[in-house]
């Protein structure tokens, strides 16, 4: 059987079914509008949501085939020896993991200035590469060769899918562009059409699933859907992995933009209440936790060392000394008392030189929806 081939001339589409969209657009753009109101209550949630983003990539990541957990993430980022007794493969799993925040927030900080355009795109991919397995091929630049979707090793005769040639690439890019900024009925049916859109033309060599998908809370924030582009839909997505990949497909076999449209605005309502449900749960833990920091440590500094721990659920024990802003002997005295009580777990004990990791195990258990420690 032939590899399916790229939409050609079939970009944007134009015939949606839309009595079958119309009863999933309410509840998508309602829980959306929900998670962001909740979203605005938070106080700096760049950092108390901290773990959900460590979390969206570790997911995002692993629709690509890495293995690394969101515990194995933060206690390698922790860790200083840069994962000791971790295989090779390990630490390469996680090393594209840590890439996938920093190229969100390279992204962050360009839409500060730029609109949401392919330079945005470029240079997020760009850090989403650096230094990892896919650094040789071409990070931030679109490929200027054939690209095709396949078994390991298959010949393009063999694919599944072969996107746009290359030749061809700029100019539908530019018309990908154009369409992040038209007026559109639902502004998700036209994210839908957008992520779809940029897996079928599959612009760069590697990276493209992971860069598709971080466009979605980009595209959502830059809209105004969202006051921060703080959206993780990963998980639905990886839970059904095979639909995803099976309803990208059949956009360009079969024109299924209805079918695809559809399976993506469940996945963003999906989301967005379990988006809420966690973003609630850390905002109550964060709430409780300042009362019962300050009645344990019977410090002035309780506020650092709470904030310090949801910004950095596992970390080195002497980089709460020397980065916490507390005066070092209330540091360690506090780091014992969070310890002897129960909120902080040793994952790694301290000796010679090497230093103990410790864990906020209650903010890890709502980030990752289940008990991990």
């Amino acid at each position: 059987m032939p590899p399916v081939l790229y939409h050609e001339g079939r970009f944007p589409p134009q015939d949606f079914d839309w009595p079958k969209l119309i009863p999933l657009l309410g509840p998508a753009n309602g829980a959306l509008a929900r998670y962001d109101g909740t979203l605005q209550a938070i106080p700096n949630a760049a950092v108390l949501l901290s773990p959900l983003m460590t979390q969206e990539a570790v997911l995002s990541s692993k629709i690509e085939g890495t293995q690394a957990t969101m515990g194995e993430v933060l206690e390698f980022e922790a860790g200083g020896e840069k994962g000791t007794g971790l295989t090779e493969q390990k630490k390469g799993d996680i090393e594209e993991v840590l890439n996938y925040r920093r190229a969100m927030r390279k992204a962050e900080d360009l839409l500060a200035e730029l609109p949401l355009c392919q330079r945005v795109v470029c240079e997020a991919h760009k850090v989403l590469l650096e230094g990892v397995r896919g650094q040789n091929k071409a990070p931030g630049e679109y490929r200027r060769v054939p690209n095709w979707i396949g078994p390991q090793g298959c010949r393009i005769e063999d694919a599944k899918f072969v996107p746009i040639s290359a030749d061809k690439l700029p100019a539908a890019m530019s018309d990908w562009e154009k369409f992040i900024h038209a007026d559109a009925p639902d502004r998700l049916v036209q994210l839908a059409v957008l992520h779809a859109e940029f897996e079928a033309l599959h612009p760069f060599l590697d990276g493209n699933g992971r860069l598709g998908r971080m466009l979605v809370p980009l595209f959502m924030a830059r809209t105004g859907l969202l006051e921060k582009p703080m959206f993780y839909i990963s998980a639905f997505f990886e839970r059904n992995r095979e639909e995803y990949y099976e309803r990208l497909l059949a956009v360009s076999r079969d024109g299924a933009w209805t079918d695809w449209a559809a399976f993506f605005l469940r996945a963003v309502a999906e989301q967005a209440k379990e988006n809420q449900a966690k973003a609630t749960g850390i905002l109550a833990l964060y709430r409780e936790s300042k009362d019962r920091f300050f009645e344990l440590t019977k410090s002035q500094y309780s506020m650092r060392a709470l904030d310090f721990v949801f910004e950095r659920p596992i970390f080195r024990s002497m980089d709460f000394v020397r980065q916490s802003r507390i005066p070092r002997p209330t540091a360690l005295r506090i780091s014992k008392v969070l310890r002897d009580n129960g909120i902080l777990v040793p994952l790694r004990v301290g000796k010679g030189r090497r230093e103990g990791i410790l864990a906020f195990p209650a903010l890890l258990n709502i980030a990752e929806g289940q008990k991990v420690l």
